[in-house]
């Protein structure tokens, strides 16, 4: 950890940065890939196999851990993302009283190597490039699902299973087991690189969310990040989840309230805003759940949440049996592991996940583990939510100028939060890597960035913004803003 001094005035004096041996562009490139890399998730599985994917794995965290090593970022470690990483802890633990030694071995280290990629490019981006890395991998990844899809359509005219098998004509098996099912050129659903509709849409989301406010700030050229924009909108249209439409109108929600929590002048009108949107939330909540059977039928979907209801209940009943500690970590559940095989079935597939991230957490990890990643998730939607709002200017003063891409945090923090309720990916690939990345970037913030009372500021934090295009060669005190 480097050391830092305070003058007189209290001002930071910033050492000078070390000279990097690894050229920017090359950082930057690797970490955008390293973040698609987690996106893409059983798109790996899909094409390469479990071993392939084990590789790919292997390889990525060997590379990430040479460039770490010679980058060597100073970083104020004390910041760490600790409530995540407490949930990491936990999960290591239960391999002393786990019930499927081999998953959860298996399992931990891709949540080990997910943790530490994540934390290596929060470390050694700013939060702009970290933005713009976000930006670059969902670009790729629906660059290549529209690329699959119409390769599958045009080429190999005709449904793919994984491995790129072509089914015969006695395959019974269900379509959800097929990479894609060539419906492109359909009103039907399609799956993207990802073999799964609902990720596609979910990424989508993602893309319309970082366009648009790139968009917005004018931090990217305008026509190309349009096209990403149309092409987003497109994967998210032709996605079709219920989930992911949840989450789009939290978002909306959540920008609202934020763009009109951020006019309040005064601590008072704040407080005034928080009770009339706890209220109102609350109010458009019941509402959705009274008229929960019209909402599914108007989005295609069964009130039962496609069989989610008794997926839930027998893992319900798993858990009631060790509520305390759980029976040990898996995520996913492994396919091929004596207990998970065959446990339960949905259209003749083995299911992987409990389709919630609650349910999940608790079956494997027991209440203690519960409340680990709750806290680990609430603390950062709570940081996230302070970075979108900033502080109440002081009387006298004009309210500072906040870049609207610091929304980008708290909306990824909507995402996860809404999806959880109804998925399990908050708990690996993507979701977990932009929790762990961003809660690290977020507490590497000075306070005056973060929105959050002034507290002793490390010199580091205030040198490595969230927001500002800080060059990875050049820190200076100057190059701070917010």
């Amino acid at each position: 950890m480097a050391s830092h001094t305070h003058s007189r005035a209290g001002a930071d004096v910033f050492p000078p940065a070390p000279r990097r041996r690894i050229p920017v562009r090359v950082v930057r490139a690797w970490c955008a890939f390293l973040i698609a890399a987690s996106m893409a998730g059983t798109a790996w599985l899909m094409a390469v196999g479990v071993t392939g994917s084990a590789l790919v794995v292997a390889a990525t965290t060997l590379v990430s851990a040479g460039m770490w090593a010679v980058l060597h970022p100073r970083r104020p470690w004390r910041r760490l993302p600790w409530f995540a990483l407490a949930y990491v802890a936990w999960a290591v633990a239960s391999l002393l009283w786990t019930e499927w030694p081999a998953a959860t071995l298996t399992t931990l280290a891709l949540l080990l190597a997910t943790t530490a990629q994540a934390l290596f490019v929060a470390s050694v981006l700013t939060g702009r490039q970290i933005i713009e890395a976000i930006a670059t991998a969902v670009k790729w990844m629906l660059g290549l699902s529209v690329a699959f899809e119409l390769w599958v359509s045009l080429v190999w005219s005709g449904p793919i299973l994984p491995h790129f098998v072509r089914p015969g004509p006695d395959f019974d098996g269900d379509p959800i087991m097929f990479w894609s099912r060539d419906k492109l050129f359909t009103d039907d659903r399609i799956q993207g690189i990802f073999g799964n509709a609902n990720s596609l849409a979910y990424i989508a989301l993602l893309g319309i969310v970082v366009f648009g406010l790139q968009l917005n700030t004018r931090a990217a050229r305008r026509g190309p990040l349009l096209g990403w924009t149309a092409v987003a909108a497109f994967c998210f249209w032709r996605g079709s989840s219920a989930t992911a439409a949840m989450c789009a109108l939290a978002i909306v929600i959540v920008i609202v309230v934020v763009l009109l929590m951020r006019r309040a002048r005064t601590a008072r009108t704040r407080r005034i805003l928080y009770v009339v949107f706890t209220f109102s939330g609350a109010a458009i909540i019941a509402t959705l759940w009274v008229l929960r059977d019209d909402l599914f039928e108007l989005l295609g979907r069964s009130s039962d949440l496609s069989g989610r209801k008794e997926i839930w209940a027998t893992v319900g009943a798993r858990f009631a049996e060790s509520p305390l500690i759980g029976w040990g970590y898996s995520v996913p559940w492994v396919p091929t592991d004596p207990f998970f095989d065959g446990w339960i079935i949905d259209r003749g597939v083995t299911v992987m996940q409990a389709h919630s991230t609650w349910y999940d957490v608790a079956m494997q990890l027991g209440v203690v583990g519960l409340l680990f990643f709750a806290v680990a998730l609430g603390v950062f939607t709570w940081r996230a939510w302070f970075l979108a709002l900033g502080r109440v200017p002081k009387p006298g003063d004009s309210p500072e100028p906040r870049s609207r891409l610091l929304l980008i945090p708290a909306l990824v923090a909507t995402i996860l939060l809404v999806q959880s309720i109804t998925e399990s990916s908050p708990l690996l690939n993507w979701g977990w890597f932009l929790l762990v990345m961003l809660a690290f970037a977020i507490k590497q913030a000075p306070a005056s960035v973060r929105g959050t009372p002034p507290r002793r500021r490390s010199t580091l934090a205030a040198a490595w913004p969230l927001e500002g295009a800080v060059s990875l060669d050049s820190v200076a005190a100057g190059e701070t803003r917010s």
